[in-house]
């Protein structure tokens, strides 16, 4: 009896796992996730907010996740080459670097994480001016190895990233407005 169970549940568990590597095959090789808002301010308010990194503690979701998160900061204050990375048991470990910096509307960066997972992402946050104030956009594109295709067959990573970053904009928003 005990023996017939465990056949049956190993059965079900390569069914599962094979499933799962199917689906998975049929992602795309790269992801992205994009999301943008209104702020009721003029680009040159709104740019130092993204350009310099000591400014991201006053809208970035990760920011607020670990007070305990250790931080450095190097290469230029601000704008092309500056550089932040982090620790964290809350967020992991990682770095960007600022590639590319057009005053008031558009910040470019290189986003790596070696922990908990090794990632190499692209990340643009660009300002456009509008009637009234700014639409902001932020978007993040990366490639999709194939444990990161396992997890959007059972995690949508827009709707996970997505969320931090519509958190994050709605704090860039009241730090903007303000």
């Amino acid at each position: 009896m005990f023996k017939t169970i465990a056949i049956i549940a190993a059965i079900a568990i390569v069914l599962f796992i094979v499933t799962a590597l199917v689906l998975a095959s049929g992602k795309p090789d790269t992801f992205r996730v994009q999301r943008q808002i209104t702020i009721h301010a003029p680009p040159e308010k709104i740019f130092p907010l993204i350009n310099d990194y000591k400014n991201w503690g006053a809208w970035s979701p990760w920011e607020k996740k670990d007070p305990a998160m250790k931080r450095s900061f190097s290469g230029a204050a601000a704008g092309k080459g500056s550089a932040y990375a982090w620790e964290s048991k809350e967020v992991g470990v990682g770095d960007m670097l600022i590639t590319e910096s057009v005053p008031s509307s558009l910040v470019r960066i290189d986003l790596n994480f070696s922990k908990p997972f090794e990632t190499h992402n692209k990340v643009v946050l660009s300002i456009q001016p509008q009637a009234g104030g700014s639409t902001v956009s932020w978007e993040m594109v990366g490639p999709a190895p194939l444990l990161s295709k396992v997890m959007q067959v059972f995690f949508s990573m827009d709707k996970m990233v997505g969320k931090d970053f519509e958190a994050g904009l709605a704090a860039m928003k009241t730090a903007a407005e303000k």
